[in-house]
């Protein structure tokens, strides 16, 4: 009887365990389907397609950051003669915003898009993530790579994507991988150096870009319609603007990202 009893537990174990193990692999399976499997892409007009540019500003006084205090890591001290500060604003002249995601937030309707062949690359350098914010396709593959003489690793904390966090020692291989759906935007951490911070912003469609050092954008070869322009920032959240592109036509959009509303 206690013999039975004990085959009879070990029996539903084994049941829960390989229950557990397909369940996993049918969820990666899907998540794997899903970003790499699409409808052909929507065919474009060429001849009618307009631009869309513009500047993205702050208005007020951006924060006092703070230096990066890197001593716990003597390497990633020494890469650096002079301070280094976090890249959560990043001002230029005029006001001039850096590392801002600007997108077509809406418009687009039910098209579908290639997914570029071409990898996005986040590197990691002098214990920094570079660039601080990266957007590809949903797809798309995210190409890491270690140029320090020191280990990081690489950790997305996405909500609507699968979270994963690899290993990456000096000399190693570039990491690779993709995201199967659209979020804006994730963020990146290394759990070895707490300073490190970087953003991913991932998208179904291809009309999206992030601002350099003059805070400009330009979101080309966009088909006739109305749409809605949004920006993204790490400390500011999003603002927004409708815009209506005729055939051929050049329109220009300017967004101000208000430095009071951080809640500083």
């Amino acid at each position: 009887m206690i013999r039975s009893k004990m085959l009879l537990v070990s029996g539903i174990a084994l049941l829960l365990v390989l229950g557990g193990c397909s369940k996993k692999t049918e969820d990666e399976g899907t998540e794997t389907k899903e970003a790499t499997s699409s409808a052909p892409a929507t065919p474009i007009d060429m001849s009618t397609v307009g631009d869309v540019s513009g500047k993205i500003t702050l208005n007020g006084t951006a924060p006092t950051l703070k230096p990066i205090n890197m001593s716990a890591e003597p390497y990633c001290s020494k890469a650096h003669p002079t301070p280094v500060t976090p890249q959560d604003v990043v001002v230029g002249s005029g006001g001039a915003l850096q590392n801002v995601v600007v997108y077509v937030k809406d418009g687009l309707g039910d098209r579908t898009f290639d997914v570029p062949k071409d990898s996005v690359q986040l590197q990691q350098k002098g214990c920094m993530y570079e660039p601080h914010v990266v957007a590809l396709m949903a797809g798309q593959t995210l190409q890491v790579v270690n140029a320090d003489q020191t280990t990081h690793n690489i950790h997305p904390i996405p909500k609507d994507n699968r979270e994963w966090n690899k290993s990456q020692p000096p000399g190693a291989s570039p990491i690779e991988d993709t995201f199967a759906r659209a979020e804006v935007s994730i963020p990146v951490k290394c759990n070895v150096h707490p300073w490190m911070k970087s953003y991913i912003a991932v998208f179904k469609q291809p009309y999206f870009v992030v601002t350099g050092a003059d805070g400009s954008f330009d979101l080309k070869n966009l088909p006739p319609g109305t749409y809605t322009i949004e920006a993204w920032q790490e400390k500011y959240g999003t603002v927004d603007q409708q815009v209506t592109v005729g055939a051929k036509e050049l329109k220009t959009v300017n967004l101000t990202f208000n430095a009071a509303a951080s809640g500083d």
